[in-house]
């Protein structure tokens, strides 16, 4: 399952491995318009990595390395041209984005799995008509975001192919998608959410957060370190994996019973439940192949 996933995905992106080279670094340095509690940085990548730090500063600081592949010269010069960093600036929300071929980012009614985050994301069919031709690009391409942000907001963060999401420093709310690559989230301390299909979930917390986390992987484990004393009632489910923790005061609580109707009604047990220490937020912890390992620092 591993190897049919990441090739369909691959093959809707990517296009061969090319001859010709360009690199050059891209920099922006923006700010809020609007300064308030809801202030957040939202990263749209496709293919490389997506790097954000959390820092002591109201500004956003962007560097992007963009490097285009192709076989001719030709083709080579129309990639710098049409590969570019898109920015919307929606006052108390900054979004970064990449802007490639006719590919449209914006509000989006399908709900799917990479590129997407919180309804935005990209149209991978409509390209003004021209449906999947205009995904097959004449070169190959990637952006690789090194991004420093004020350490309080709230950051989402994205990618599909040949990276990986790597958070450090945050406070705010988080969250990470990824596809073909691993997610590495440091000293955090919101609410979060990381999903990735091929790849290990990797989260430490400087402080425990006190809202619902959700951490998913389908390929790979999932490893989570909460401060002592963590407090959450928490739900494990795996296909070919098993939860590992050194909690001593986990409690194990009755299956959810979740109805459904059709032909007559149907009831499903959920996953194991637990409650860690005195119970409180929703801890929701998912793998089909791999191992969750759930700690409290020591």
């Amino acid at each position: 399952m591993k190897k049919l996933i990441s090739f369909v995905v691959v093959c809707l992106i990517v296009g061969p491995v090319f001859g010709q080279i360009h690199t050059e670094k891209i920099t922006k340095e923006l700010q809020f318009e609007k300064k308030n509690a809801g202030n957040a940085v939202m990263i749209f990548n496709i293919n490389g990595d997506v790097k954000v730090t959390g820092y002591d500063g109201d500004r956003i600081i962007v560097e992007v390395e963009k490097t285009v592949r192709a076989k001719t010269d030709a083709r080579l010069e129309k990639g710098k041209t049409e590969l570019q960093l898109g920015v919307l600036d929606r006052a108390d929300t900054i979004m970064l984005f990449v802007q490639v071929g006719c590919q449209s980012f914006g509000k989006q009614d399908k709900k799917r799995h990479g590129g997407r985050l919180n309804g935005w994301g990209y149209d991978w069919d409509n390209c003004n008509g021209r449906g999947n031709d205009c995904n097959r690009l004449e070169y190959d391409y990637e952006m690789n975001f090194t991004i420093k942000v004020p350490m309080n907001i709230h950051v989402a963060a994205s990618t599909i192919n040949d990276g990986d999401v790597v958070l450090q420093n945050i406070k705010g709310n988080v969250q990470a998608d990824n596809i073909n690559g691993s997610i590495e989230l440091t000293n955090i301390a919101g609410p979060t959410y990381a999903s990735t299909i091929n790849g290990d979930v990797d989260l430490d917390y400087s402080k425990n957060p006190n809202g619902e986390c959700r951490f998913y992987t389908l390929n790979g484990d999932i490893n989570a370190n909460f401060v002592k004393g963590l407090a959450a009632n928490v739900a494990f489910e795996s296909f070919n994996g098993n939860l590992y923790t050194n909690i001593d005061k986990l409690e194990t609580l009755p299956a959810t019973v979740k109805q459904t109707k059709g032909d007559g009604i149907k009831y499903k047990i959920g996953g194991n439940q637990y409650k860690v220490g005195a119970g409180g937020f929703l801890l929701d912890i998912e793998t089909f192949n791999g191992n969750a390992y759930l700690k409290e620092k020591l």
